[in-house]
This record gives structure tokens, sequence and C-alpha cells, in this order.
């Protein structure tokens, strides 16, 4: 990464986009407190971030890293029991996590009895449990079916709408990107940077019918042109 620095506004998603490589889980890593920069500072809610902070920041991986092991409400209330949380307290929101999800009746199912989908479902709700005020996601549906990705991302539009949380969000899907952002930074060829934000002034919680919109293709059109280059670039890089 070269010369990156990007705010993001409580409440909002934001996607990062761009070439392999280029530096977007790094990034992502930073705001999370699992690396350290080389130079600069990351802050949530004007706190500074010099590690993991478990109270503040939730994590969904593109793995679920769900416990096989364990039953879905068991893995939802082990990250709970990290943070301390009361035992009777851990039961209570690790329900309710897994409501908002849609699975309800799946709480003493085992994560080999799921389909993928199901499971990343889990892993969303582990992290809504810990009710931090971030959630970082890197490329949480990135594993699954284009008609499994289209539904988990009307589903997370509908909670960042209940929830307001604030989620930061790495995919290399364009439609993905435009269907759930309410900002997408476009990184650069390697050494990444931040080329362009993009706006996409559209309510959560989003429809199916935004898909089809003109308003969808224009800026997913001015997403590819944005990006284009950049994979060409890295193409180049790799030969």
């Amino acid at each position: 990464l070269l010369n990156t620095s990007i705010e993001i506004r409580a409440g909002e998603l934001v996607c990062f986009i761009g070439p392999s490589g280029c530096g977007k889980s790094t990034m992502l890593n930073i705001i999370g407190g699992l690396l350290t920069p080389s130079s600069g500072s990351v802050s949530v809610m004007g706190e500074p971030i010099n590690g993991p902070s478990p109270r503040q920041i939730a994590y969904v991986f593109q793995e679920n890293a769900l416990f096989p092991w364990y039953n879905v409400i068991d893995n939802i209330k082990l990250g709970m029991e990290f943070q301390g949380v009361d035992r009777a307290e851990r039961e209570d929101r690790a329900h309710e996590a897994l409501k908002a999800v849609g699975l309800p009746n799946f709480a003493h199912h085992f994560p080999g009895q799921l389909s993928g989908g199901m499971k990343q479902r889990v892993a969303l709700a582990r992290a809504l449990s810990l009710d931090t005020d971030v959630i970082l996601m890197d490329e949480p549906f990135g594993a699954l079916d284009e008609q499994t990705r289209m539904v988990l991302g009307e589903d997370l539009s509908v909670l960042l709408s209940q929830t307001g949380k604030t989620i930061v969000f790495v995919t290399h899907s364009l439609g993905e990107a435009v269907f759930l952002a309410d900002r997408v930074a476009v990184f650069s060829a390697r050494p990444g940077r931040i080329k362009k934000m993009i706006n996409v002034d559209e309510a959560h919680p989003r429809s199916p019918d935004f898909m089809t919109s003109d308003k969808f293709g224009d800026l997913r059109n001015e997403l590819y042109r944005q990006l284009h280059d950049e994979i060409r670039k890295t193409v180049e890089q790799a030969a």
C-alpha cells in the first residue's frame, strides 16, 4: 500500500475492490489491528487501534471458521465468551443474532449439516452477537455461487438498515460492490493506493429491482472502467 488514507463514516458500508495483490485485505487487516502499518495510524471512534480490538471490531472471513465439533449456537457463543460476556447474556444474544440472519431453527445443527450459504449466515451471526461498532468482511461470499451471494447480499443490506453497523467489505465482484456499498474504494494495481471513491446513492435496504436499474448498470460500468487498466497492469507485472 502506498500513501493510502480513508475515512469511513459511522453506519456506512464501504467496499474495497481492486486487482489481486493490490492490498485490499492488507488494508482490512490494518484497520482490524491484525497488521501494524509501517507508517501512519488507525483509529475507531477516535480511539487508536494498536492491535486486535474484539470489543470494537468483529471479523467475517471468506472461510467461515466454524468449529465442526460445536453446534451452531455454541459456535456463536464462543466469540462472546472470549469477550467475557456473562453466560446468560451469551445465550440471549446468540439466539437474537441467529434470528437476525434467518436461522432461528438451526441452533442445534452442526456445521457439517449446513450449506455453504448457511455457514456464512452463522459466521455473520457470530459477528453480530459481539455487538461491536465495526464489522470487517473479507470476501465473505466469495466461495459461494452467484445466486446465494445475491440473496446474502440482500440480507446484509437489510441488516445494515436495522443495526446501523459500520461495515468494511472486501470483494472482487463489481455487482456485489455496487449492490452493497454506500461507497466503493477502487484500488490501483500494486503498489496499491485508493484510485477513486465512487458513491452509491441508494438507500438500504436494497431490493433486487435495484440490480436491474439504469443506475446500477451505470455504476457497475464506471467501476469496470476504473478497474480495467489496473487489472491490465497487474497482468503485465506478473508476466
